[in-house]
């Protein structure tokens, strides 16, 4: 049975690990993402269906708590914020180098360094180009809206599961900490340990039985041409995701002169920019990446045939704007708009951004 409530970005993270049955979650307290952990805490979901939470003692901590649970085959997620997410790096490494699932949030904030607490894009290449060492990639889904942060949750865990690969919600500050009514699903059982073992044991620790060979995680390859042959399975999975599970929004683009390439809460202000420009008589449209990567790459190629400029909207000094350039292939101008150090931008000010970029 469905129900509407109105909560906080936070809050319905930890709603929606509970609800789509979750196993374990570790993490550490970071603004501006804390609520989440504090959310489970008054949840208390292990008195409800047994799911784990649990404080680490870090971020370090909490990454490898990840790995244990990811090996056994559970559902299993951490969140933090840019600072935490850097110190998870290496863990994250690992797990796409086992091929194990699982969920991370990072509710980013200002850097480089402590930064700010204020809201912020900047982690688009720590998440994107893979934070971490090694050819690898996470798959990274962007909401721009507290219903998103709920409806990715779920979503990750499946992408996670039927890749084999950890997944990433990358939001910001904004859709963290902003209140919006949302539609909550109703809850689904944990799985069971013999649906782990049915579906998920010819890779997961479930424990040995006479039939097979005992499965072993690790992420270590001493022979160098073995390492290579991994490495080249790695990239044909990371194919497959590029060619199969692209999502992306386009509004406003099928007439559209210059579109407006933004993602997450930037997305939102650009919707505000595009309505003023049509009110004024400007044929602006809006292409929303929902996932991050893969990279909706041929709708922006598409799309540079028949507009006449891209400009790139985020809250960092330019980084998606150069995978918005690459997809457009230097057939049409392709400008970045964005403000840094935990300043939101307005849509007047993206608009003025617009206008001055292409004069308009």
């Amino acid at each position: 049975m469905e129900e509407v409530k109105l909560m906080k970005g936070n809050e319905v993270i930890a709603e929606a690990a509970v609800r789509c049955g979750c196993d374990g979650y570790f993490g550490y307290p970071i603004t501006p993402q804390s609520e989440v952990l504090e959310t489970l805490m008054e949840m208390r979901p292990w008195e409800t269906s047994g799911m784990v939470v649990l404080q680490a003692e870090s971020e370090v901590a909490a990454i490898n708590m990840v790995y244990g649970g990811a090996a056994a085959g559970k559902r299993v997620m951490t969140s933090s914020s840019s600072p935490g997410i850097s110190l998870m790096c290496e863990g994250l490494s690992y797990l796409a180098g086992a091929e194990l699932p699982c969920v991370v949030v990072n509710v980013s904030r200002g850097g480089p360094g402590l930064g700010t607490i204020q809201p912020s894009q900047a982690d688009y290449f720590q998440a994107v180009k893979g934070g971490g060492h090694g050819d690898y990639h996470l798959i990274v889904l962007a909401p721009h809206s507290v219903q998103e942060m709920y409806d990715f949750v779920g979503l990750a865990f499946d992408l996670a599961f039927k890749y084999r690969n950890p997944a990433m919600i990358l939001a910001d500050g904004v859709i963290g900490q902003m209140m919006e009514k949302v539609v909550l699903s109703a809850p689904q059982p944990r799985w069971s340990d013999e649906y782990i073992a049915r579906e998920h044991g010819a890779w997961a620790l479930t424990g040995k039985p006479a039939a097979r060979r005992r499965n072993v995680i690790t992420s270590v390859e001493l022979d160098s041409a073995i390492q290579e042959r991994f490495n080249l399975k790695l990239q044909e999975k990371y194919d497959t995701i590029r060619r199969d599970e692209v999502r992306y929004e386009a509004t406003l683009c099928d007439d559209a002169d210059y579109v407006l390439v933004a993602y997450g809460s930037s997305a939102r202000i650009a919707m505000k920019v595009v309505e003023t420009a049509r009110e004024e008589g400007l044929k602006v449209g809006l292409l929303r990446p929902v996932t991050l990567f893969p990279f909706p790459v041929e709708a922006i190629r598409e799309l540079s045939h028949r507009v006449k400029g891209f400009l790139s909207v985020e809250m960092s000094c330019g980084q998606m704007v150069e995978d918005v350039a690459l997809a457009a292939e230097c057939r049409v101008p392709v400008r970045h708009y964005g403000r840094v150090g935990g300043i939101v931008h307005s849509p007047n000010e993206v608009y003025e951004a617009l206008k001055s970029n292409f004069s308009l």
